[in-house]
């Protein structure tokens, strides 16, 4: 069984920098497409970023295209999230998600975590 575990968040100022981290274990995430979501209060849960491990493309969500940025470190098995730029409108819970090699779409998913930015 394939589990990510995020590291990283937290509460910082407007214009200021965070990085999220996913770890996985029971697998290995060079083969996996990984994705970000984030889900803030009373609204729906949406894409954020994407990264591709058969081509190394990446994707980006407008909202957040130009700030965030989506990587890999494979020697250490962990997927980054580099946030830069920070508004009051990126504070959600942030999601690690993979899409496994067979699978219909991303089928494995971290605890979340939370990212709070002041204005």
């Amino acid at each position: 069984q394939v589990q990510l575990v995020e590291s990283g968040g937290g509460l910082v100022q407007a214009g200021g920098s965070l990085r999220l981290s996913c770890a996985a274990t029971g697998g290995t995430l060079s083969s996996y497409t990984m994705g970000w979501f984030r889900q803030a209060p009373g609204k729906e849960r949406e894409f954020v970023a994407s990264h591709s491990g058969k081509s190394g493309k990446a994707y980006y969500a407008d909202s957040v295209k130009g700030r965030f940025t989506i990587s890999r470190d494979n020697t250490k098995n962990t997927v980054y999230l580099q946030m830069d730029s920070l508004t009051p409108e990126d504070t959600a819970v942030y999601y690690c998600a993979a899409d496994l090699p067979h699978a219909a779409g991303f089928d494995t998913w971290a605890q979340g975590t939370q990212v709070t930015v002041s204005s």
